[in-house]
């Protein structure tokens, strides 16, 4: 059982970059690398991250931290979804009850906020252009190879990893006894897009909501920025296991890329002018899964964030819930009196499970998104949860609004998603309920049916 005074941190991201903020509050002397260049001086690097949505974990957390007051100033509310359909009409999906919205904001910008509170850190020091060349985990010491090829090594009390998805010091521990390391690719990849703002600087479509264009196996969604446009991702399979399916690998050419989009995304073609040079320019990226054990090496190492949990972003969640590693972190430490064996230990025993479940409550959100989302029977279901929660505020809540506006573990939220698609594929088969489901009959079938799963409702 030991007191650290020394942290090095692998990784500059959102989550390094929060991490050191919760440690240099707690007055450890913390010392962040990153191999790449300080990107307050670079610009973030456009078109290879997807714009992210801030909800209640993440937003918690950042409060925690005395960040959460700068986030109106790079953030826009949303909330709900647009939905597309291919005639060019819309629907609107509320998220969750009057007044609940989840924020777009930019990674970069907010990667530039963190950093910047950091940085006015006198216990936070920056070490960019520093690549994680090797790492001993027993010793918690790093080798990191500078941007002229040397070599020096940095020696610590705990060494955490914050190095995203393929992370180094993950890397290192994979070549221990009894690690258990699991990572998969959807066969979909991802490009970043432009909708830009109009030309007085105003959105050019709806502001305040996610918009998403369903396409079966794949869509288009597009999140809101603070300076009117929007950037859009794509969502395609590389290849194509079907004639009828499109794929990145047959968008070759000017000509295909805008036939595609034009009978696929109709609406979305003329809000965007340069839609031909950025689908060329900017990369095709992969979709990745993570999943690993343990997170930490007795008290000398640890993972957190995207280095212990990479997931897809369909729940938007990923942010969330390395920020919230952070936050429950810090809470572990406060309670064991900042003696890191035992928080590093609760921390892997706590938060592996709920890793593990929002991966996969985001895979299953994929479907949701690009699939379910245009079927008229889902969207009666989300009217109906909807009354549900208003009806019996205390008693039910949908699975959406326990990940995206409560604090409830990612693992109870998976095991209520369970039940609820049983609850609700009963609920669906009621007699006239297209007709019925908002009238007081209507609200007497479906108690009827929360009752007998055990809702006290």
């Amino acid at each position: 059982m030991s007191k650290h005074q020394t942290i090095t941190i692998v990784g500059g991201g959102l989550v390094g970059s929060l991490c050191a903020i919760f440690l240099g509050n707690r007055d450890y002397d913390v010392h962040l690398f990153d191999r790449r260049r300080d990107m307050r001086l670079t610009g973030a690097e456009r078109g290879r991250s997807i714009n992210l949505a801030l909800s209640h974990r993440g937003l918690r957390a950042l409060e925690a931290a005395g960040v959460g007051a700068h986030i109106e100033t790079i953030g826009i509310p949303m909330r709900g979804r647009m939905i597309h359909n291919t005639d060019g009409g819309t629907v609107f999906q509320p998220y969750g009850k009057e007044g609940e919205a989840i924020y777009s904001v930019s990674r970069g910008g907010l990667n530039e906020l963190l950093l910047n509170v950091a940085d006015r850190h006198p216990h936070v020091h920056f070490h960019f252009e520093e690549r994680c060349h090797d790492v001993n985990l027993d010793a918690a010491s790093a080798v990191f190879m500078r941007s002229d090829g040397t070599l020096h090594e940095v020696k610590a009390d705990c060494l955490i990893g914050a190095d995203g998805a393929y992370s180094a010091v993950r890397g290192v521990m994979q070549k221990q006894g009894r690690f258990n390391y699991e990572q998969f690719y959807l066969d979909h990849g991802y490009k970043e897009l432009t909708i830009p703002a109009a030309p007085d600087g105003s959105w050019v479509v709806e502001k305040n909501a996610l918009h998403i264009w369903p396409r079966g196996r794949y869509m288009f969604i597009a999140l809101p920025n603070t300076d009117g446009s929007f950037t859009c991702t794509l969502f395609l399979p590389f290849k194509s296991n079907r004639a009828d399916e499109p794929s990145f690998e047959d968008l070759d050419s000017e000509e295909a890329v805008m036939q595609f989009f034009r009978s696929s995304f109709p609406d979305a073609v003329p809000c965007m002018p340069n839609l031909v040079e950025e689908f060329f320019a900017n990369p095709t990226s992969s979709l990745v899964t993570v999943r690993c054990s343990p997170w930490i090496h007795h008290d000398s190492a640890m993972l957190i964030g995207d280095a212990a949990h990479a997931i897809v972003p369909f729940y938007g969640q990923g942010m969330n819930a390395g920020f919230e590693d952070c936050r429950i972190f810090d809470e572990l430490l406060t309670k064991h009196d900042d003696h890191w064996l035992e928080a590093m230990q609760e921390y892997n025993t706590v938060r592996k499970p709920n890793g593990d479940a929002i991966a996969r409550l985001a895979m299953q959100n994929f479907v949701e998104m690009s699939e379910r989302v245009a079927d008229p029977m889902f969207l009666l279901r989300k009217k109906i949860e909807q009354r549900c929660q208003s009806l019996y505020p205390s008693a039910f809540q949908p699975v959406y609004s326990m990940v995206t506006f409560s604090h409830i573990p990612y693992s109870e939220a998976l095991k209520e998603m369970e039940r609820q698609d049983a609850v609700f594929e009963r609920v669906l088969r009621l007699e006239s309920i297209r007709e019925r489901w908002n009238t007081p009959e209507g609200d007497a079938a479906v108690q009827a049916v929360l009752i007998s799963a055990g809702y006290a409702v």
